[in-house]
């Protein structure tokens, strides 16, 4: 997080920090538990020209594929035969679910540091930073860690008959309500990392949530309201490891959505949705947006101050990001002769923008889990305060001192731009797949999915900006 009575320093070679460690004070928040305010002086623009370039030739060379390697692009291999053990899965969820009910006991009556406090650390950091990256990346780790999952057949068996049954036809617009209230929170709110805030907010969700599973029945609400769930499920799709059935594979990142997913049109807003945040997440640390809304990066009011002009912008950049990808598919279907509805397009294309989605999110929250992570070892090292040294970690102190140095910085920077391309041309594959499941042809599939190249284009360059645009507030 950031805001938390840093002092602000600068170093003439690399970067200057407007966000040190050097005074900790409880304070307004990022969603993260440290700052990420800086000014990179890196050349950062031959490296922007190139990551631009890879996306634009990336689209240019599936015009040499041939037609039939459509369910190609992102092979997969059978792993094998291989029983989901739901035993063993509800054990690891009862865990973790005492493990949250913990964290939550911790938020009220721990330590208000929020670079101390287990609740702070392990939900900001553990989960929404390093957990999401787990689930996109490498396999379903959320299958394993959910808190709810263990309810699922509980009350499944205890629940009665003549409760309400939640609506097929509201579909996920709950949880895309609840995503826009969560980043709100996150970005707006003027102490997210407050402990007592956090963990009261955290027990009024777990309750709504338990409520909602016995009133409605569980998979339901965690397949149309429970937030977290639903990203998870989402991020999940573009892992390398995944099941069909009863049987495991393993592929390319993305080749779930490749064998040409299609989701429900409320969950396709969802994901754009989810896009838009986390672009308007980095937008909003800029000094671009600072001078936009009127406020001196250097002498930066308070989050309370501009609690109005985020929510605003938060909306706005949503629809616009929406109409605008919306405008794009039905833009592409109309050149090549097309009758579809957007009803249709969406929920065929959104899925594949979810790889920059992933991509945002860990290029963003990269340079924060590398100071972060560090304060989490040293709660692990001693998580009851009883001066316990259990990962050998006493006398240990947090650095940041990569951050001064203009080699380690461009590593950092040069990781992050990676991510950020790799995510856009994996987005150009996978439409170019949906695409060609939708026309046939390989002709009309490049034509129709030009706009939508254009718009990967201009999204890779925007997201290269946000890594090297000065942040401040």
């Amino acid at each position: 997080m950031r805001n938390l009575g840093p002092n602000k320093r600068q170093h003439k070679q690399a970067v200057i920090l407007a966000s040190t460690l050097t005074t900790i004070l409880p304070a307004p928040a990022l969603a993260h538990a440290t700052g990420q305010s800086i000014v990179a002086l890196l050349p950062t623009g031959p490296y922007m020209a190139v990551g631009v370039m890879i996306v634009a030739l990336s689209i240019l060379l599936l015009w040499f594929l041939p037609h039939q390697s459509a369910d190609r692009l992102l092979p997969r291999l059978l792993i094998g035969r291989m029983a989901t053990p739901h035993r063993l899965r509800s054990i690891s969820s009862l865990g973790f679910f005492l493990l949250f009910c913990w964290l939550l006991h911790t938020g009220f009556t721990g330590t208000r540091d929020p670079l101390e406090n287990a609740l702070i650390l392990g939900f900001w950091v553990v989960f929404w930073m390093a957990a999401l990256m787990i689930q996109g990346l490498v396999f379903n780790l959320w299958g394993w860690i959910s808190p709810f999952y263990w309810l699922v057949r509980t009350v499944t068996r205890m629940r009665k008959r003549g409760f309400m049954t939640l609506p097929r036809a509201i579909g996920v617009w709950p949880a895309v309500g609840l995503l826009l209230g969560f980043s709100a929170f996150t970005l707006a709110d003027p102490a997210p990392d407050d402990p007592k805030r956090l963990a009261s907010i955290g027990v009024t969700y777990v309750c709504i949530t338990v409520t909602g599973m016995w009133l409605c029945g569980p998979r339901r609400w965690l397949s149309q309201v429970e937030l977290f769930s639903i990203i998870m499920a989402l991020f999940g799709r573009l892992a390398p490891y995944g099941r069909r059935g009863q049987t495991l594979w393993l592929g390319w990142h993305g080749w779930q959505i490749g064998q040409g997913l299609s989701v429900r049109p409320g969950l396709s807003i969802f994901i754009l949705v989810l896009l838009g945040t986390g672009s308007f997440d980095g937008f909003n640390e800029t000094f671009v947006w600072l001078d936009l809304i009127g406020v001196n990066p250097l002498a930066f009011p308070g989050r309370s101050a501009v609690i109005i002009p985020v929510i605003c912008g938060l909306a706005a950049g949503n629809l616009i990001l929406v109409a605008t990808f919306t405008l794009l598919i039905l833009l592409g279907d109309r050149i090549t002769g097309g009758q579809a509805t957007a009803r249709q397009l969406l929920p065929r294309f959104a899925p594949t923008i979810l790889p920059i989605a992933l991509a945002y999110h860990t290029a963003h929250y990269l340079p924060s889990l590398l100071v972060d992570g560090q304060y989490v070892l040293m709660v692990l090292n001693d998580p009851f305060n009883t001066g316990a040294n259990l990962l050998g970690r006493d006398g240990f102190y947090v650095t940041t001192g990569f951050f001064n140095h203009r080699e380690t910085m461009r590593m950092i920077w040069l990781s992050q731009a990676l991510v950020i391309v790799a995510g856009h041309v994996l987005a150009v594959v996978l439409g170019h797949a949906q695409a060609l499941h939708l026309y046939r042809n390989l002709q009309r599939a490049f034509v129709a999915g030009l706009p939508l190249a254009i718009f990967m284009i201009l999204y890779t360059w925007l997201g290269l900006w946000l890594l090297a645009a000065p942040k401040g507030g």
